[in-house]
């Protein structure tokens, strides 16, 4: 008989699984940060600011920002721009010196009490006139006594303007009105009674002037309507 011979089976190859598109691949991760890269002050630098904090005390908030006690609003903004981003405490925190770290966010914080102050006209005024007298030294912070002067001081110019005297003010106020609506004669008459109260008034002698002024001029023009054409 003749020996049984298998019947040949070709090889097969191992299966590998395709490599995924290049769109599919992920990017490498980014490599670690660099430990220790902050900001360094050079030695003049550093010295500028050790001064400058030192001297925080003696510095009113002009002086802080760097500014003429002139300076427009537009100048005191770009200064706290300025100085607020160059003392920022954020760019300090890598300093050893924990003395001089407290300084910087001291400085920082009484930059931004300078602009809080000096953008407002009111508090403005009040703080300048404070550091402009024998108790500067006293006054180079906008405290809540401050604050006190200033309404005051708001409220006393708010009354300057329409009176200080509670019946001067209710003649004006009744006076005022009358002229709005047209009332010449009765709005010359409480103009009149609120200058017996108050009879240094600038507002109250303005604004009677500007009724008399309407009256005379109604005066003439009923004047000319009865002249003989």
């Amino acid at each position: 008989m003749a020996p049984s011979i298998a019947p040949l089976i070709p090889p097969v190859a191992p299966v590998v699984p395709p490599a995924p598109p290049a769109a599919a691949a992920q990017p490498p991760p980014p490599p670690p940060a660099a430990a220790g890269k902050t900001m360094e002050l050079d030695p003049s630098q550093m010295t500028e600011l050790s001064e400058r904090c030192a001297r925080l005390d003696q510095m009113d908030y002009f002086e802080i920002l760097m500014v003429e006690r002139s300076a427009a609003p537009a100048d005191i903004k770009k200064a706290f721009y300025r100085e607020s981003r160059t003392y920022h405490p954020d760019r300090f925190f890598h300093l050893d010196n924990k003395e001089l770290k407290d300084q910087v966010h001291d400085l920082y914080k009484r930059v931004t009490e300078a602009y809080y102050v000096l953008r407002d006209d009111a508090k403005r005024r009040q703080y300048t006139a404070n550091i402009s007298g024998p108790e500067r030294a006293q006054k180079l912070r906008f405290t809540e006594s401050s604050e006190a002067e200033t309404r005051a001081a708001s409220k006393r110019q708010v009354e300057e303007q329409i009176g200080v005297h509670p019946k001067g003010r209710q003649f004006y106020q009744t006076g005022a009105a009358d002229a709005d609506a047209g009332r010449w004669a009765s709005a010359e008459r409480n103009l009149k009674m609120a200058l017996t109260y108050e009879p240094a008034n600038t507002r109250y002698k303005e604004k009677l002037a500007e009724v008399q002024k309407v009256l005379l001029e109604e005066s003439r023009k009923q004047g000319d309507a009865f002249k003989i054409r």
